[in-house]
């Protein structure tokens, strides 16, 4: 049985960037991970200069004006935040 490790350093974020529709977020190992935007509804909501402001931590990042975490294990398994839904079309 093969078991899927994941390294800690190397998945350590070293970058991350939010647009209007996503959070994309690079990795130590080179690896990019974008997730929709609207799976964070505090980072949705957020305005473009509070989603610029980040802190990025061993294992993900926060956004300390609002006072929002993300980790990137989460971001990786594909989970959503509590109540997180599509907005409307």
């Amino acid at each position: 049985m093969t078991i899927l490790q994941i390294e800690l350093e190397d998945s350590r974020p070293v970058e991350a960037n939010c647009d209007g529709e996503s959070l994309t977020v690079t990795l130590a190992d080179g690896r990019s991970v974008s997730t929709p935007l609207w799976w964070y509804p505090r980072l949705f909501k957020a305005s473009p200069a509070a989603r610029a402001h980040t802190e990025l931590m061993p294992l993900g990042i926060h956004w300390p004006e609002i006072d929002e975490d993300i980790s990137i294990a989460s971001m990786l398994r594909g989970a959503k935040a509590p109540g997180a839904l599509p907005p409307s079309l």
